[in-house]
């Protein structure tokens, strides 16, 4: 998020899974979604979208089949939305006014689950847990995303902040919690629980405290303003930016790589800073690296490949795939037109969303969605939407 607080069970039979092929657009050419005649007529139980895609836009959000693009159902809802993996094959997480509520995408429909609450935060799947942060009220809210099949709140672990801030939470695979310390005016850094909620561990050397990710070997780090915090096998290891102000406030980790890759901005005083530089932090060595890539980038264009592979997509149009270990740039996959990123954090501009070997990119101006296959570089599909999108992601499994 830009400056702080600007900051399977898929049930379908051999037909649906013959349409859905036939449905897919080859060699990247472009199938019109335009119509909303997929939407299921009044009264009609809905026909299950295998890998569903969920995008925002205004009024709303599209339900699409992960393979064909194709637009299976709109869902008005006011106001700004935001989305996130539930952690589970059917399920998205939608931030809303009044508070975190789970989608079903694979069947359209709301599940009746809320977590409510003021100025819902992050969402971060890990270790089969989903962790939700309620930025209003500092509360934290801890479940298995499988709990969520049964349409009813799952039963989980829950924990107050002492202050609530702009903050994250992530539980371990041994039941420690890491969450972040702050107020709403300032955060300086993050303590771990136990399982009972009692405190082991404090580090308050991480001014602006913002984002997280976790590496292989579950390594998370946190995002600071002058640089990111590890913790990893019960310490605290800070790494300094090389600038004073060093800022690493969105950051995309990998199970199949240790090195972390992040944003990186140097102007505190910029209303918007259009940095080209990204980090990558190898949480092994303690070693941060800066890598220059010519091009700038938002907030939303950061993700990572199967393999571990960084991923950026540019403001000039380019997917960027690079190496973690050398930062060197091995292919640049032309995606989009030129853009530019809007001053407002919640204005649309193209957005990256990566599961498993595809990447995902929206064009708003176009109203255009596509499909990457990562490996090869190919555009697989491309869809027109009816209006343009904002906010773009789907189900992905927990990690």
């Amino acid at each position: 998020m830009n400056k702080s607080m600007r900051n399977r069970a898929f049930t379908g039979t051999a037909l649906v899974l013959a349409a859905s092929a036939v449905l897919t657009a080859c060699g990247g050419e472009d199938s019109s979604s335009t119509d909303t005649k997929a939407k299921n007529a009044p009264g009609a139980e809905a026909v299950a979208v295998k890998d569903p895609l969920v995008a925002t836009f205004d009024g709303g959000l599209y339900v699409l089949d992960g393979e064909s693009l194709k637009l299976a159902d709109t869902i008005e809802l006011p106001g700004f939305n935001r989305l996130n993996p539930a952690g589970d094959d059917d399920h998205v997480i939608i931030s809303t006014d009044s508070g975190f509520r789970v989608l079903n995408a694979a069947q359209q429909a709301f599940t009746g689950v809320e977590y409510k609450g003021a100025k819902p935060g992050h969402v971060v799947r890990h270790a089969g847990k989903t962790v939700l942060f309620t930025d209003g009220t500092g509360e934290v809210d801890v479940f298995d995303p499988d709990d969520l099949s049964g349409g009813k709140k799952p039963q989980g672990r829950s924990y107050s902040s002492a202050e609530p801030h702009h903050g994250v939470a992530i539980e371990l695979s041994n039941g420690e919690l890491l969450s972040t310390l702050g107020t709403e005016e300032k955060r300086t850094g993050a303590l771990v629980l136990d399982k009972n909620n009692k405190e082991i561990k404090r580090n308050e050397n991480c001014p602006g405290v913002h984002g997280e990710a976790a590496a292989k070997g579950e390594a998370v780090g946190i995002g600071c303003e002058d640089g990111i915090l590890i913790y990893k096998d019960g310490t605290f290891t800070k790494v300094d930016a090389p600038d004073d102000y060093g800022r690493i406030g969105n950051q995309s980790g990998s199970d199949a790589s240790p090195v972390l890759l992040g944003d990186y901005k140097t102007d505190p005083e910029a209303e918007l800073e259009r940095p080209t530089r990204i980090s990558l932090i190898d949480t092994e060595t303690a070693r941060l690296r800066l890598v220059d890539l010519g091009t700038s980038y938002s907030f939303r264009s950061l993700g990572r490949g199967p393999q571990g592979e960084a991923l950026l997509l540019g403001t000039n149009g380019s997917l960027h795939v690079i190496d973690p270990e050398t930062g060197k740039v091995e292919k640049k996959i032309p995606v989009v037109d030129e853009w530019q990123e809007p001053l407002d954090w919640q204005q649309p501009r193209p957005t990256l969303f990566v599961r498993d070997h595809t990447a995902y990119v929206s064009e708003p101006g176009k109203r255009k969605l596509h499909a990457i296959d990562i490996e090869t570089g190919k555009k697989v599909t491309s869809v027109t939407l009816p209006k343009s999108t904002n906010e773009l992601s789907g189900v992905v499994t927990g990690h």
